[in-house]
């Protein structure tokens, strides 16, 4: 394990309160609207452009590519990427997300394996768990660096040895610094950052690409896979 990168008391991830993030997504619709923050259109080229990505890396239901047998979405809401990518591209999917009303209904899709209701700062994979691909976009920016760190290297420990990865989705602040909103209590990183936190959790890059097609008004989304 590597030493965290602590933050100083006016790093803009020392502002993260997990309760206020919490009440903020209690108060947003279960459904794709509210999961995108009033931008649903973007789903089609978000879940076109993860399909891409997956099958740079040999993953994919068409002739030439692989279907793997497990994989967890952190972070996962109504479960947009899961029904929508990963239950194509895997047999069966874990999902983890703290807020359970965005759940209702997913246990019993088919495919999916477990639900579990809690927080990416708190999970721990089942033991004896091995997870072809781990999946987590767009709810990093609720956990503080050190959080951060500790729960990838948590993932990478579960991760298939040798051809298991890691995907993190995000948007990226293109500013000076980490971009604290305190609207629901998140943290929007630079490139710089999630490399630097990518280290700390001893994973190395093993392919990245800016996601095309996005709104110029929305942030850069960037898609990072590790192992």
């Amino acid at each position: 394990m590597t030493s965290d990168p602590a933050p100083s008391a006016s790093a803009p991830d020392s502002r993260i309160n997990t309760k206020d993030g919490r009440q903020y997504w209690e108060a947003v619709n279960a459904e794709v609207d509210g999961m995108l923050g009033g931008f649903p259109y973007v789903t089609k080229v978000d879940l076109q452009g993860s399909k891409n990505f997956l099958a740079k890396m040999g993953i994919g239901n068409k002739e030439g590519l692989r279907i793997v047998q497990s994989a967890m979405e952190g972070g996962a809401g109504i479960g947009r990427i899961t029904k929508g990518l990963l239950l194509h591209v895997a047999e069966q999917v874990d999902i983890v997300e703290p807020i359970a009303k965005f759940t209702e209904g997913l246990s019993e899709v088919s495919g999916v394996r477990t639900v579990s209701n809690i927080g990416l700062e708190e999970w721990t994979p089942p033991p004896g768990m091995q997870y072809d691909l781990v999946w987590t976009q767009w709810c990093l920016g609720h956990l503080t660096d050190q959080q951060v760190v500790a729960y990838l290297e948590r993932c990478k420990a579960a991760l298939v040895p040798e051809t298991g990865f890691i995907v993190v989705k995000e948007n990226l602040n293109t500013g000076i610094e980490d971009l604290f909103d305190d609207v629901d209590s998140s943290v929007t990183r630079r490139d710089e950052k999630f490399l630097e936190l990518f280290k700390a959790a001893g994973l190395r890059l093993v392919k990245s690409e800016i996601q095309k097609g996005m709104p110029k008004e929305l942030f850069p989304v960037k898609t990072y896979a590790l192992r």
